[in-house]
């Protein structure tokens, strides 16, 4: 599959080089063709490098991996056309520090993820993999034991393409869980602030929630 991976962060470059390793076939998308970083991990991996909207037109499925404050103006320098009827994976977190940590809420208390729907509303939104760090994300075996990875979407069958691409990244079926609609997004970003609290207190970000439902 043709995927861009807009964001050249920790979690965007991770991200990408999994999926490359994974058999597809990945441009790494930045605010300009010739970010240093995008060229330095398309040196490395093999993969392309591209400005947002370069990558965005050229793939199949868009993964939002940019800071959250600022994804949906990076998504609109991708440009709404070259996002319409494809998947879009969200699996970034709005988080302020400058009062906190809080997670950053949109009008009448939305999520990032809802704000990208209603702003491209011909995107096929889903929200992912936000609640573990970008080592878990790319590689779940980091925590040996049980634990899960959230889906949310209104989107049934963009919820499917995601749940293979969790496959590809090394989540198996019984750890993903899908919560619904995207509305289920609000509670999965506030999720980070305790996320945040329990890095600090465990001294590690290599850890993960698992949920265990009573016997019967």
């Amino acid at each position: 599959m043709k995927i861009a991976v807009l964001g050249t962060g920790e979690v965007g470059r991770r991200l990408a080089g999994k999926l490359i390793e994974a058999g597809h076939e990945v441009t790494l998308g930045s605010r300009t063709a010739g970010n240093t970083a995008a060229v330095a991990w398309a040196a490395e991996t093999g993969g392309r490098h591209d400005a947002f909207e370069g990558a965005a037109a050229s793939a199949e499925l868009i993964v939002n991996a940019t800071p959250g404050q600022v994804s949906v103006e990076a998504l609109t320098a991708a440009g709404a056309a070259n996002l319409a009827g494809k998947v879009l994976l969200d699996v970034a977190n709005p988080l302020d520090f400058s009062d906190g940590p809080r997670a950053v809420t949109f009008e009448n208390g939305i999520s990032l993820a809802e704000h990208i729907q209603r702003t491209f509303p011909s995107a096929r939104v889903v929200k992912s993999l936000c609640t573990v760090n970008n080592a878990v994300m790319a590689d779940p075996s980091r925590v040996p034991s049980p634990h899960h990875i959230f889906v949310s979407g209104d989107d049934d069958e963009a919820k499917d393409v995601t749940k293979r691409l969790l496959g590809d990244l090394g989540w198996g079926p019984d750890q993903i869980l899908d919560l619904g609609p995207l509305t289920t997004a609000r509670p999965i970003e506030q999720y980070v602030v305790l996320w945040v609290a329990l890095a600090q207190a465990l001294g590690t970000q290599d850890f993960n929630i698992a949920v265990q439902r009573a016997a019967g």
